[in-house]
Parts: structure tokens; C-alpha cells; sequence
């Protein structure tokens, strides 16, 4: 798999991660622990991407 299609990959978990959370927060009942580990998720994808674009751009 090459680089760009690896980030744009990763871009789409981001962004289906960042989608989760926002729709477990809409419950009256909110799993606070599972809104932590989305979160988490969320920023590990975040590094991980700005770690293939800074190696893209070398």
C-alpha cells in the first residue's frame, strides 16, 4: 500500500472515529469509558497521519 492511499485510509477511520463519538455522546446515557477509548482512537489516527505526512514530505 503505498503512502497516499495509506493516509487516506487512515483519514477515513479519523473521520468515521470522530463520527462514533459524536453519535455515542447523542445518548441520554453516554459511556463515558467508551467515549474515552474512541478518543484515544481518535488521536493515535491523528499521529499516526501526521507521522506518514511528515515522512511524505522528506
Amino acid at each position: 500500500m503505498s503512502n497516499t492511499s495509506h493516509l487516506d485510509a487512515l483519514e477515513r477511520r479519523h473521520a468515521a472515529v470522530d463520527a462514533e463519538i459524536l453519535k455515542e455522546l447523542q445518548h441520554p446515557a453516554t459511556d463515558d469509558i467508551k467515549v474515552g477509548m474512541l478518543k484515544r482512537k481518535k488521536l493515535e489516527l491523528k499521529d499516526e497521519i501526521s507521522r506518514l505526512q511528515n515522512q511524505t514530505r522528506q
